[in-house]
């Protein structure tokens, strides 16, 4: 009885429920939590604190008999009678709970209220006791850690002194000198003020940690970060080292990498240790990001995989969106540079019609495959590599040379007559995208050119009107219709009679085949002659 008033309240607790004298010791363990107290709760009531001459004769309660175990959550009836015995982790868990082995599992349970801080400081913030044992249990807890959070939160941590002092210089320079008796009132270290509390104990504990690599690879790329800064901030050498290997070697969030860089920004870490995390977060190369574009333009205008070429197209027009979280510089592209590619993918497609051309008097020809791809398919692509970027500089504010450029295409227009119609809408297609561009008001081209543009390109737009209906591909030909209409009355009254007696003319023969114009045409006749005579009788 000596021997267990010696041991105290514990040996109770631990024969209470191990199930009387018989029960097995305790394993050490290299550390273990003690929650100082649960939070208030409804079904956890404080019982009234007992007498000295009742402490003294305290008992175990019955164990009801409706409740055999405890491996549910207890009601509040079970808890008036358990009091503190009840495990806090199996009350509080808000989901299920593994059944704990009393030999093997950490010793929990609630410790008397004997702490270091005062009572009203206790009842303002939560208490978390954490226990730390040296490594083989050889190891003294000759000094306790008191952290308090910003937040109002505190955790106290009882530590063997020389791996704390011996991994941080920071805690080093605070430690007592080794004349202070160890115990309730003996080595004492406080930190106030403390921004992440959980990232600052989770430092601490780390230095305790036989394998820090595998602490972090649970812990995640996130709290890796956390605990980097603390480590930084309490000069914990090793912990530095730990975190930097193992956030170099592993993938980044963007979140995570913002998080880095505002960490790098703050704090500067050895060079030696943090290279490879700097190649990472700064690049390299001194090309913008703008001359990049241009060649990964250029690279899919090159392309002969239609299918990789469409897909690379979209990649592309993501990156340029000015929406897009990617375009940060508003310098704007190349002008000189994407003009280039113009220029060559119009070559390109002039030497395709020469060639489709000269296979006039044989019509199979044009479907003869030179190298690997047959003719209308290189006519294709190249129209559709023009076609995407005259929207590149559409929506960049580039296009009106494109649209000069396009309305002096005198050879194109020439061979347009002679080629095969299934080739020659080609050409059309690009007329559309221009066309519409100007109807819509994206591009803002001088009188003479827009005249140019449409003596050359309007009589070929109507031949191949019908081509463009059955082979759309992706062209949308009410926005055509509508917008060809409203560029052509931007042309001078004399011009714009030409070519609407020209489209009236082909619109009575081919009907469905030809643009409708007609709502064009009435304006265009209302400004013409109704509106011109009220005014001469005026």
């Amino acid at each position: 009885m000596a021997a267990d008033a010696a041991r105290g309240p514990r040996a109770h607790r631990r024969r209470g429920v191990g199930g009387g004298a018989g029960g097995g010791r305790v394993r050490p363990r290299a550390w273990c939590c003690s929650f100082a107290g649960a939070p208030d709760s409804p079904d956890l009531r404080p019982l009234p604190s007992p007498s000295p001459a009742a402490a003294a004769g305290w008992k175990l309660p019955p164990k009801s008999p409706s409740a055999p175990s405890f491996h549910g959550s207890p009601t509040s009836s079970r808890l008036a009678g358990l009091g503190g015995l009840i495990d806090p982790r199996r009350i509080l868990s808000p989901g299920r709970v593994s059944p704990i082995d009393p030999a093997a599992a950490a010793v929990v349970a609630v410790v008397p209220a004997e702490q270091p801080v005062s009572v009203s400081a206790a009842v303002a913030a939560p208490l978390v006791s954490v226990r730390e044992e040296g490594h083989g249990g050889g190891g003294a807890l000759d000094l306790r850690l008191l952290l308090r959070g910003r937040d109002g939160r505190c955790v106290h941590m009882e530590l063997d002194s020389r791996v704390l002092c011996g991994c941080s210089a920071f805690f080093a320079a605070m430690a007592p000198g080794e004349d202070v008796p160890a115990g309730d009132g003996g080595k004492r270290i406080e930190v106030d003020g403390v921004d992440n509390l959980d990232a600052f104990r989770a430092a601490v504990e780390l230095m305790y940690e036989p394998d820090p690599i595998r602490w972090l690879v649970a812990a995640g790329v996130s709290r890796a970060i956390d605990v980097l800064e603390v480590c930084s901030s309490i000069v914990f050498n090793k912990g530095i080292e730990s975190c930097l290997a193992y956030i170099e070697a592993v993938p980044w969030s963007e979140n995570e990498e913002e998080k880095l860089k505002n960490l790098f920004a703050r704090f500067t870490f050895d060079e030696a240790v943090s290279q490879d995390i700097l190649a990472r977060l700064r690049p390299q190369s001194q090309k913008s990001s703008d001359d990049l574009t241009v060649q990964l333009i250029q690279s899919v205008t090159s392309s002969t995989n239609n299918g990789a070429r469409k897909d690379m197209q979209s990649l592309v027009n993501s990156l340029l969106s000015k929406s897009s979280v990617y375009q940060k510089d508003t310098s704007g592209l190349n002008k000189e540079s994407l003009y280039q590619i113009c220029y060559s993918c119009l070559e390109s497609l002039v030497d395709l019609f020469e060639e489709a051309t000269e296979s006039t008097d044989h019509p199979g020809q044009a479907m003869v495959v030179r190298g690997s791809r047959p003719l209308i398919e290189r006519v294709s692509s190249q129209a559709e590599n023009l076609n995407w970027l005259v929207d590149i500089l559409v929506n960049n504010d580039m296009a009106e040379e494109f649209v000069e450029l396009w309305a002096k295409q005198e050879r194109l227009i020439r061979m347009h007559g002679q080629a095969s119609p299934m080739i020659r809408y080609e050409l059309s297609r690009i007329s559309s995208c221009v066309f519409i561009a100007l109807g819509k008001g994206k591009v803002q081209c001088r009188g003479d050119v827009r005249s140019l543009l449409f003596n050359g390109w309007f009589s070929t737009m109507l031949l191949d009107f019908g081509w463009l209906q059955r082979c759309s591909k992706g062209l949308d030909i009410r926005s055509l219709e509508e917008n060809l209409g409203r560029g052509l009355l931007t042309l001078p009254l004399r011009q714009q009679q030409s070519l609407f007696e020209e489209w009236f003319q082909f619109y009575a023969t081919k009907g469905a085949e030809c643009p409708n114009l007609i709502r064009a045409f009435q304006v265009w006749w209302r400004r013409s002659f109704i509106r011109s005579s009220v005014e001469h009788r005026n």
